[in-house]
């Protein structure tokens, strides 16, 4: 019998705080790095790097026996998953930074309406005010007949759809394999998923190039691990607004570091997208059911 540690707000709320800090740095050395590097090799570069941080977990995974399902699903969750970063790579250096948190938040209310359609949860009125919510939100941030829409934007709508997928991919394999397995079959798929899209115009990386992006992959992972950790002391509705914070930071680093214009109605659609996914969540762990939405887990 196995004994629930008892949860710990103040580290909940520390270690995401942590958490939208390391995801930032991702954005403010992508964003630095700039077009250069054609979106599909930086991002190859960056999950080749970060299979060092995989390496301890290939005996778990020859040990796991996985059945040809199981190869089947992550094969294309990581493909899948693999275009959607080098969509979001494309936008990174394309758009403003707060454009691109604020329609990233845009995922977990796919992964709301993908779960209804595909795995079988109830999508109540309450789901379905959220998700209305969000897409109002969307509208905002993008206000299209009254503001220039890039392609950076579009690839954003993209990238979240695609990573809806993935993760919704991710639900299920947790429930058949450990978290370690899924996160690390994710990577080494991620990769090769990325390795055409890289070799088909390959442009040589300077070394600085080099250096940038595999701080990319060091921020990421342990941006991913402060996210476990923080979910681990704490419910998700203790750590969920705090992601309101990685909004507040991408303005703030876009109009310090990069010199980008404030947008207000991004901020503004922002909120709304994000408001939408904590009342999802809070309304879920009121009634006691798993949570399906999970802001944070749209970073590469």
């Amino acid at each position: 019998m196995t004994t629930r540690s008892p949860a710990r707000p103040v580290m909940g709320i520390f270690w995401m705080f942590v958490t939208g800090l390391c995801f930032i740095m991702v954005t403010a050395l992508v964003k630095t790095m700039g077009p250069r590097l054609p979106a599909g090799e930086a991002a190859f570069l960056r999950y080749a790097i970060g299979l060092v941080f995989v390496l301890p977990s290939l005996g778990a995974i020859r040990a796991a026996g996985l059945t040809k399902r199981q190869w089947g699903l992550f094969g294309v969750r990581g493909i899948s998953h693999a275009g959607g970063v080098a969509l979001w790579f494309y936008a990174m250096v394309r758009i403003p930074i707060a454009d691109v948190t604020a329609l990233n938040y845009m995922a977990p209310i796919y992964v709301t309406v993908g779960a209804a359609l595909f795995l079988g949860e109830r999508l109540a009125f309450r789901r379905i005010v959220a998700v209305f919510a969000g897409l109002i939100g969307a509208l905002i941030i993008l206000r299209p007949g009254f503001r220039e829409i890039g392609s950076g934007h579009l690839a954003m709508l993209l990238v979240a759809l695609v990573f809806a997928g993935s993760y919704l991919v991710a639900k299920v394999m947790a429930d058949e394999v450990k978290p370690g397995i899924v996160v690390a079959m994710l990577s080494i798929f991620v990769t090769i998923g990325l390795a055409p899209l890289a070799l088909a115009n390959w442009i040589t990386p300077t070394l600085h190039e080099l250096a940038m992006l595999a701080g990319v992959a060091c921020f990421a992972t342990a941006g991913h691990y402060t996210m476990t950790m923080a979910f681990s002391v704490a419910p998700v509705t203790v750590t969920q607004p705090v992601t309101f914070l990685q909004l507040v930071w991408a303005t703030l680093l876009g109009v310090v570091w990069f010199h980008e214009a404030i947008d207000i109605w991004v901020i503004v659609g922002g909120f709304v997208v994000l408001g939408s996914v904590v009342f999802i969540t809070w309304r879920e762990a009121m009634l006691n059911r798993r949570v399906t939405p999970d802001a944070l887990a749209t970073k590469g």
